[in-house]
């Protein structure tokens, strides 16, 4: 994990707020909140974003949008909408524009006036801090000017640490090796490393070949084989798609033991999403039971049932929501209550997906805890659940089962 930088922050904010509107959005009484554990995220931009690029990372779609038809670098030309009108659009302008001393639901144009007022590093460390999160499992696989894990952790005043991404670490060895020998010498090698260094390993495999993969590991001579015609095929920077060598990264990550993340679920349109459904890893989840590895399920949505019903019968395999919850908003909480109708509730980690705008992780966590405060409630008020079951399980699934499962 990279070392702690220095994360550029104005020596005063213009127009300060209150200080009660820098201060988390208040905790309920009941279910009690520890600090959140935020098992699968990504950087954030180290310089602000204009509203094109800022409505991109508000949607998986590769297109963002702009009222006014233009283009600011963002990550695409503009559409006749805007992506503030979504559920994640309009949980970003409820929940973070207090802490940037503005009302809930303001005009989007106000909300991004009052950001570049403030600057990038004073509105990253606002809602970094508001959002309650201690610990950050980082995946450094995206591209981009992203603040590393180090500097997360700076800004947020946490801890971070770090997820490899496997498909990146094996495309970077093919940017240096000299030949295919060397190539798999290095993929082992990075493996190894990081199995010293990072908290875990995160595939994409969901994007690059779907989920249907064959789940034996791949003999030696099959890989050497791919990795050959894969090195000679490969155009500069190209990804890693060919599905022997995804099996072999994966082979290779359950063998250190270490947790292994799994896309599952929908994403953007790089992906089938037909092809991403969590069923389809049943006989992969099957064949590496015997190393109990743990596995943890990303995402899951639309298939957040599948999910839980795997959690529930195979002992190493975990679930998350990640950017679900976010993307769902004022219907988080029934699709969270989907999850735990199968999923055991030691099983069902609590997570952000954030990437790129600080705004995410707060939307993430303030959706969670609506959401397991109106379900917990629920339950306990009609006698399903006690309240001090419903306390264990909330305890759990912010960040009791991910600091267990990661060694925090």
């Amino acid at each position: 994990m990279a070392a702690p930088g220095q994360h550029p922050r104005p020596s005063s904010a213009p127009d300060e707020p209150p200080a009660s509107a820098l201060s988390p959005p208040p905790l309920p009484s009941f279910p009690s909140f520890p600090p959140l554990v935020d098992q699968h995220c990504h950087g954030v931009l180290r310089a602000g974003p204009g509203r094109t690029s800022f409505e991109g990372y508000l949607t998986e779609a590769h297109v963002p949008s702009g009222p006014d038809g233009g283009s600011d670098g963002g990550r695409g030309s503009c559409a006749p909408f805007s992506y503030f009108d979504t559920q994640l659009g309009f949980a970003v302008r409820r929940w973070c524009a207090p802490v940037l001393g503005l009302e809930p639901h303001c005009r989007p144009e106000a909300y991004l006036e009052r950001r570049a007022e403030l600057g990038t590093g004073e509105v990253t460390g606002r809602l970094l801090r508001a959002g309650g999160i201690s610990a950050f499992l980082v995946d450094t696989g995206l591209p981009g000017p992203l603040l590393t894990p180090g500097e997360l952790a700076e800004t947020s005043a946490g801890e971070a640490h770090e997820i490899v991404r496997l498909e990146r670490l094996a495309e970077r060895a093919a940017d240096t090796a000299r030949d295919t020998h060397a190539f798999l010498g290095e993929v082992a090698e990075g493996i190894r490393e990081a199995a010293r260094t990072a908290r875990g390993f995160k595939s994409v495999v969901a994007y690059r070949c779907g989920l249907d993969v064959e789940p034996s590991p791949p003999g030696a001579s099959r890989v050497h084989a791919s990795a050959d015609r894969w090195l000679s095929t490969r155009a500069a920077g190209g990804r890693l798609s060919d599905p022997v060598l995804e099996r072999h990264l994966l082979w290779a990550a359950v063998r250190t033991g270490l947790p292994l993340q799994l896309h599952t679920g929908f994403g953007d349109p790089d992906l089938r999403l037909d092809h991403c459904d969590p069923l389809l890893l049943t006989d992969f989840i099957r064949a590496t039971a015997p190393y109990g590895t743990p596995l943890v399920l990303l995402h899951c949505y639309p298939y957040h049932r599948g999910a839980g019903y795997l959690a529930a019968v195979f002992p190493h395999v975990y679930a998350d929501f990640g950017l679900t919850l976010s993307h769902t908003g004022a219907r988080a909480h029934a699709v969270l209550a989907e999850l735990l109708e199968l999923t055991p509730f030691g099983k069902l980690l609590f997570s952000t997906d954030a990437y790129g705008l600080p705004e995410l992780y707060l939307v993430g966590a303030q959706l969670f805890r609506e959401a397991m405060t109106r379900l917990t409630s629920e339950w306990v008020g009609r006698g399903a659940w006690s309240r001090s079951d419903a306390e264990s399980v909330t305890a759990m699934i912010a960040g009791g089962t991910a600091r267990r499962l990661y060694g925090l």
